[in-house]
């Protein structure tokens, strides 16, 4: 059917100088919606140990809910760590329409990291613990709607992140989140309830980090627990860091939770999950397209994946780099 479609275009331009305006408004609109009518093809990229849900019944709920009449479907395991990134650039090359990530975060980011630039692109059926990036998205969190929303095909461009050679989609930090992300990386166990655990475990032990911020020129120095770098609004669970947030608006924000007594810690974590953090004494939140920051420990996460970083960091947003299909509003 593609290769009928390129023949058609190029017969109707051999001949379109012979046509009217309205004869080839006529053809041009044919064509577009035959090729908007094509089958189209999708990879599910399935990691059998994210989060706490069984896997089993994925290829059921796929072949029960997907619409066959617009797609062709292949569902792909992975092995080890890394192995979404080489389906997905494999991907890439066949020119695989939709790739979906069926997941947690670190499954969404080896995906789509590896979509970036390229005319693929990402679903994501979210079965991990946090599914930050999933919920900015409103994508449901119930797998048979998840698939409904990939059947409407809601397609954006999203920016993404650079950081010198990293890339990510939503999140990244720097400070107690990216040694709570270490933490939770290496322990056997999944889910929110771990999580919380580490969170608690980390704090109480954390000193704050020492950053240098460049901006144009101007120079911030200052001791923090989180420096957060927001492309979207949230870690995952709820927990939203950067509330304005927008993938889409060509920017990215710098979160900062400046360190604070224990007493603060409940009015924090509340207003963490209203949606609120922005407006707490102990934070700063600043917008911005290319920066430089300095680091004193050299520890990051990238979309909730624990990474090791340089401590001199070029950060740059990468605008509207990605397409996603994401839920409606």
């Amino acid at each position: 059917m593609a290769l009928f479609l390129k023949v058609a275009f190029k017969k109707f331009w051999a001949i379109s100088k012979k046509m009217t305006i309205f004869e080839r408004k006529r053809i041009l609109t044919m064509l577009d919606k035959q090729q908007k009518n094509m089958k189209k093809t999708i990879w599910f990229i399935v990691n059998p140990i994210s989060g706490v849900r069984r896997k089993d019944d994925i290829p059921g709920l796929i072949h029960a809910h997907l619409d066959h009449e617009l797609f062709d479907y292949e569902i792909r395991n992975t092995s080890h760590k890394g192995h979404a990134i080489d389906i997905a650039l494999e991907a890439v090359k066949l020119n695989i329409d939709v790739v979906c990530a069926v997941g947690g975060d670190g499954s969404v980011h080896e995906v789509g990291t590896a979509l970036i630039g390229s005319q693929t692109r990402l679903a994501v059926l979210p079965i991990g613990s946090g599914n930050g990036l999933a919920r900015h998205m409103l994508i449901p969190r119930d797998v048979r709607k998840a698939i409904q929303c990939i059947n409407e095909l809601n397609d954006i461009q999203m920016d993404t992140v650079l950081v010198n050679d990293k890339p990510f989609l939503g999140v990244g930090g720097y400070g107690l989140d990216a040694v709570i992300a270490k933490k939770f990386d290496e322990d056997k166990k999944r889910g929110f309830l771990t999580y919380v655990k580490h969170v608690f475990k980390e704090f109480f032990k954390y000193n704050p980090m020492n950053i240098s911020i460049d901006m144009n020129g101007q120079v911030k120095k200052m001791p923090v627990v989180l420096c957060t770098i927001a492309n979207t609004s949230e870690f995952g669970n709820g927990f939203v860091v950067s509330p304005k947030s927008d993938a889409t608006d060509g920017k990215i924000e710098l979160f900062i939770l400046k360190p604070f007594s224990a007493w603060g810690i409940p009015r924090i974590i509340f207003q963490f999950f209203t949606k609120r953090s922005d407006q707490s004494i102990h934070t700063e939140v600043i917008s911005f397209e290319k920066a430089k920051i300095s680091l004193s420990k050299g520890i990051a996460h990238y979309d909730g994946e624990p990474v090791a970083v340089r401590k001199e960091l070029n950060v740059q947003v990468v605008p509207k780099s990605l397409h996603i299909l994401v839920g409606k509003k």
